[in-house]
């Protein structure tokens, strides 16, 4: 799934962080990150994250509940 304009990152990775799954960030190479690991939060996203907002995203969430779980972040933020 594509996610756009996360504007509050601290709560991006604390959703992140209660998901069940396996939850992975595609990067430009079609590489896959687990963004349950704070070694990648940091460390991969930190080019993203230097203006404060993320523009868009694609994540792959494997539990069906932590994609809804992430759907209802972006509704809400």
């Amino acid at each position: 799934m594509k996610v756009q304009n996360i504007t509050n990152i601290d709560k991006f990775f604390q959703v992140v962080d209660d998901c069940k799954g396996k939850v992975e960030l595609v990067t430009g190479e079609g590489d896959r990150l687990n963004l349950k690991s704070k070694l990648s939060q940091y460390v991969s996203l930190a080019n993203i994250f230097s203006s404060g907002e993320i523009p868009e995203l694609e994540i792959i969430a494997y539990e069906k509940e932590d994609v809804e779980r992430l759907i209802n972040f972006m509704m809400c933020d």
